[in-house]
């Protein structure tokens, strides 16, 4: 594997691991803090926790997991609750700076503002939003859900409950909308549609218990450390049984080198323990073909379970074929990777007993990410290595409640079958018509085809590519909602042509009733009542009361009463008897059993499809070109280059939010930085902190900072939110996500 040698830099001190004593620090800063006591009392509250999929939960709560291991709490945790236990934003700083002023604040430099406390409204020809009653709030919101179904939209991310999913999805379909757009289309759609058409579910197949039984993992397009770090846990464990980690990633990370878990004060805090068995960096956008030459290779070493795909799976002769008939140089000319690295891949992995394939959003963000998860997939199914314990395919959810939306209905691509649970509960017909995903609504909208945007959560102006785009089309919206705890940029650029209404929310640990939320393997918990820390001082309002008032007044109480659907324990009813697989939730009040989801975690290889057989697809090569500088309209006399750019998180950021200025692990001291390799920046006569412009095909950057870094040669890294400002992105049409992950820049110093 390669050297951790040149690791990358903070403030001139060398970062050669992840974890490790920075986080007891930053926790004993937080716990010094005058909020610490709140904030241990959040801690130790039975809620899922409000950063990654990878949530706490269990019967203990706390700190315990899904299995009720302990010490399953980590630094990303506290970044939210923190934030979420902030004083409110001053009535005079909201109401009283202009949105001129307001747009120029950073993304972490808004979050700071502390938390909305008041209903405020920016109407038409103001320049500042300004206190509104609750009664012209539901009037506003009456009239915008009186428009025409089709120019009725909403969007929503995961930091709200399942039952607030709900009530959003039946609301908008009750409407006659299917415009259920989700974060999820931006991140992990491909992993939905990929999965559901393979195996006939769209989410992972491995429990937690699963993945302590496994043998190998294949991490893909992940930085776990940074964004999932109780995830390193479970692969320190692999590793100390003696297992394998095979990464796959563009840049090493350095805590996927080797990490310090503060679970094991022992044999991993002061140490460090390895992760990595072997780390290929291909180049971005290539995986299929990584994964197509893994597949030669096992054909080769005699390595493919033969009468496993006769027997478990359909479409297998010509996933064989395209591999066979595919030249090493074809597949290694396309992933920058050398026959032997994928050959000792292969080796590991068929020879492995029970071999977990996970991935991130590295694998999701690209113009043919379907067909990434495909060709994973195919992988694990050559192996043998689906249905079975221990074994599968096993997609990292971002977001803590985002697969729970799904599972909710929040989705444009709802099962029939749910879809007449539905019809007889709301005893008419519902619309079939195609709804916008997130991207598709960014289009529309700027087609002055949206009317009325609720947005449950979520930043859609921020997370979207061409931020300029973005602005200008939700600004074609007549009426937009935003239902948040917290400011973000979306509020002060993302403004409705004549209303722009925030409304503000308990968070999850606070709802003054309880509510479930769903890890990504499948598991749901039941989360406590609690009270806010706001307390008098606030006039916050809880997503589920206001979804149900909003309701009410649009449907009236037939054939729902939609009020009564102000009790939550009465939605979990109706979910046990409309959602698949979610029966038990209907009595989890009574019972306090939280479970795993039935259909989903496959221990033998009987699957979800009409045939019960797994569905293998061919993977094309994809087609990697890169642009020159004059695609880009510069001039010969120019001093630059043309790199591919990954846009991701940094350190301390959950998705469009930012907690901190720089990236502790990556030696990133501040957001306008690009990270590339040393060799690319030599070649240009660049130095390291070198000021550069970095420019993509809808805007540029200037005085951005060269970073050098372990990131292979032609490609570079950017933050997002930030860079989104410069590029529009193509998308997969299969499910609607864009490439954030292969921008094509221009970097250069000078133009004459």
């Amino acid at each position: 594997m390669p050297s951790n040698e040149n690791s990358p830099e903070n403030h001139n001190q060398s970062v050669n691991m992840g974890g490790g004593l920075p986080i007891i620090s930053y926790w004993a800063e937080k716990t010094l803090h005058p909020k610490g006591g709140l904030l241990w009392q959040r801690l130790l509250h039975k809620s899922a926790c409000l950063s990654c999929a990878w949530g706490t939960g269990g019967q203990k709560g706390g700190f315990h997991n899904e299995d009720e291991e302990p010490l399953q709490r980590c630094a990303k945790s506290v970044e939210a609750i923190a934030s979420e236990l902030m004083d409110a934003v001053p009535a005079d700083v909201l109401t009283g700076t202009s949105l001129e002023e307001l747009q120029k604040l950073t993304s972490m430099q808004a979050d700071k503002l502390g938390r909305l406390s008041f209903p405020v409204i920016k109407r038409a020809n103001t320049s500042f939003y300004e206190p509104i009653s609750w009664q012209e709030v539901y009037e506003i919101v009456e009239a915008g859900f009186r428009k025409s179904p089709d120019r009725i939209a909403s969007y929503s991310s995961g930091r709200s409950s399942n039952e607030a999913a709900f009530l959003l999805q039946l609301l908008m379909r009750a409407a006659g909308s299917n415009n259920l757009a989700d974060c999820s289309d931006l991140c992990h759609a491909p992993s939905t549609v990929g999965l559901k058409e393979m195996f006939g579910s769209g989410t992972s197949m491995v429990s937690l218990a699963d993945l302590k039984k496994s043998d190998c993992v294949v991490l893909v397009g992940s930085n776990a450390p940074a964004n999932h770090p109780r995830l390193m846990n479970e692969l320190i464990q692999v590793r100390d049984r003696g297992g394998k980690v095979i990464i796959i990633n563009p840049l090493i990370e350095v805590g996927l080198v080797k990490f310090a878990s503060p679970a094991y004060p022992i044999k991993s805090l002061l140490t460090g323990s390895d992760i990595a068995s072997f780390y290929l960096q291909p180049i971005s956008g290539s995986d299929v073909a990584l994964f197509l030459g893994i597949q030669k290779s096992l054909i080769e070493k005699e390595l493919v379970q033969y009468d496993y795909l006769q027997q478990y799976t359909e479409g297998w002769e010509a996933v064989i074929k395209q591999a066979q008939t595919l030249t090493w140089s074809e597949i290694t000319n396309c992933c920058g990777i050398a026959q032997e690295e994928i050959e000792i891949a292969a080796q590991m992995i068929g020879t492995s007993q029970r071999v977990v394939f996970a991935w991130a959003m590295g694998i999701t963000q690209h113009a043919n990410a379907v067909d990434n998860i495909f060709s994973i997939a195919n992988t694990a199914l050559l192996t043998g290595n689906a249905g079975k314990e221990g074994a599968g395919t096993m997609p990292i959810r971002g977001h803590s409640n985002v697969q729970g939306f799904g599972s909710m209905g929040v989705t444009i691509r709802l099962k029939e079958e749910i879809l007449q649970t539905l019809e007889k509960l709301l005893q008419r017909p519902l619309s079939r018509q195609l709804g916008y995903d997130t991207r598709a609504l960014i289009a529309a909208s700027d087609r002055h085809q949206i009317d009325t945007l609720l947005c449950l959560g979520g930043n859609l102006y921020g997370a979207n590519p061409d931020s300029e785009q973005a602005k200008r089309a939700l600004g074609k919206i007549e009426t937009i909602i935003y239902i948040s705890t917290k400011p973000n940029l979306g509020h002060f650029h993302g403004l409705g042509k004549q209303n722009t209404l925030i409304i503000p929310v308990f968070a999850r640990f606070e709802n003054p009733h309880k509510t479930t939320t769903e890890s990504g393997n499948n598991f749901v918990r039941l989360n406590d009542e609690g009270t806010s820390h706001l307390k008098e001082n606030a006039d916050l309002i809880s997503e589920v009361k206001f979804l149900t008032e909003i309701a009410d007044r649009i449907h009236g109480n037939t054939p729902i009463n939609w009020r009564s659907l102000q009790d939550t324990k009465y939605v979990r009813k109706l979910i046990a008897e409309t959602t698949p697989g979610y029966e038990k939730i209907g009595d989890i009040d009574d019972t306090k059993t939280e479970f795993t989801i039935e259909g989903r975690i496959f221990h033998k290889p009987e699957f979800g499809t009409p045939s019960r057989k797994a569905q293998m697809f061919v993977t094309p090569l994809p087609q990697l070109i890169v642009p020159s500088l004059e695609d880009f309209g510069l001039p010969s006399t120019i001093t630059g280059m043309v790199l591919i750019l990954g846009t991701g998180r940094s350190y301390g950021q959950h998705n469009t939010v930012v907690y901190k200025e720089g990236d502790y692990y990556r030696g990133i001291p501040h957001r306008n930085c690009i990270l590339m390799n040393e060799i690319d920046a030599k070649q240009a006569h660049w130095q390291e902190h070198q000021w550069v412009t970095v420019q993509g095909n809808a805007g540029k950057l200037e005085d951005v900072e060269i970073i050098f870094g372990q990131i292979r040669q032609g490609s570079a890294l950017m933050f997002y939110p930030e860079v989104n400002a410069i590029f529009s992105a193509p998308i997969d049409n299969r499910c609607g996500t864009p490439a954030f992950k292969r921008v094509p820049v221009a970097v250069y110093t000078r133009v004459n």
